[in-house]
């Protein structure tokens, strides 16, 4: 856990920053999202982290997340499949460890039958978001694997992804080329 002083470590009180991080990636992905859907575009959807329910009173429900085996986001576009994972980093590369197996996997499967598949990575420093495609993301993982490096720089988003932008009233237009 993070915590954001000595006392709220000692009280088992999470940071604020911690609770919500990726929070605001989310609103302005589901935004892009209500527009595209809106305008008859695309339908991509956030697909939702399964809970267990260990027991219900009334209008209180007790649960427990339990693990995703899903991307953050699948959908619709032009006929064909969507499907990727938004991540938030807060320096100038995105370290693999943020992008877990079970995520890679399901991008490289889904990529391999047809599917949009990509990376949307938010670089909160530059305040710069990207559209990385699946194939320099398997070739970063692989490199990874292999013993290189453990994260992509920057300047390979730069090189080998596309920046996505607001524009034309879409809070983040990344579908923009597939439309």
């Amino acid at each position: 856990m993070i915590y954001q002083s000595e006392q709220q470590a000692r009280q088992g009180v999470k940071s604020h920053t911690h609770a919500h991080r990726g929070k605001f990636l989310e609103r302005v992905i589901d935004m892009a999202n209500t527009k595209y859907r809106n305008a008859g575009l695309a339908d991509i959807r956030k697909i939702p982290t399964p809970v267990q329910i260990k027991h219900s009173k009334g209008r209180e429900v007790i649960g427990r997340k339990e693990k995703a085996e899903w991307v953050d986001y699948a959908g619709v576009c032009n006929g064909r499949a969507v499907v990727f994972d938004a991540k938030e980093t807060r320096g100038k590369n995105f370290p693999l460890k943020n992008l877990h197996d079970h995520q890679y996997e399901l991008l490289k499967s889904w990529y391999q039958k047809g599917a949009i598949s990509f990376l949307l990575v938010y670089f909160k420093e530059l305040d710069k978001y990207y559209r990385l495609p699946f194939k320099p993301l398997c070739a970063a993982w692989e490199e990874a694997k292999n013993g290189g490096a453990k994260s992509i720089p920057i300047a390979t988003f730069e090189a080998e992804a596309c920046e996505v932008k607001s524009m034309d009233g879409y809070t983040l237009h990344y579908l923009l080329p597939f439309l």
